[in-house]
C-alpha cells in the first residue's frame, strides 16, 4: 500500500543534498559579489595579479611605468575592471598563421 518515506529514503537524501548544494552556491555568489560604483566594478592588487597571473610586483612595476592605469586611493590602489580589459585588448596579438 503506501510507502513511509523516512530521512533515509534515497529521494529524500538527494533532495537535501541538492538543497544543500545550491545554499553554497548562493553562499559562494554572495561572498565573491562586488558592489558596482556607477556600474563599474573595481579589482584590488590581489584580484588583479590572481586574474592576470602576475606577482603583485610586476604589477608594482607596470603602475610605475605607466602600463596599468590605477586608482590610489588612501593608501589601497585598485583597478577598473574595464581597465583591465582594455589593457589585454590593447595588448592582444594575433597568431601568425
Amino acid at each position: 500500500m503506501g510507502e513511509i518515506i523516512t530521512r533515509e529514503n534515497e529521494r529524500i537524501v538527494r533532495f537535501f543534498k541538492a538543497i544543500e548544494n545550491m545554499s553554497e552556491g548562493i553562499e559562494k555568489l554572495v561572498v565573491n559579489r562586488k558592489p558596482q560604483f556607477s556600474g563599474e566594478r573595481f579589482l584590488t592588487d590581489k584580484e588583479v595579479s590572481a586574474k592576470l597571473k602576475v606577482s603583485r610586483r610586476t604589477l608594482q612595476d607596470w603602475r610605475t611605468n605607466g602600463q596599468i592605469t590605477y586608482i590610489a586611493l588612501g593608501g589601497k590602489t585598485l583597478y577598473r575592471e574595464s581597465d583591465i580589459q582594455v589593457m589585454l585588448e590593447r595588448n592582444h596579438r594575433k597568431a601568425i598563421e
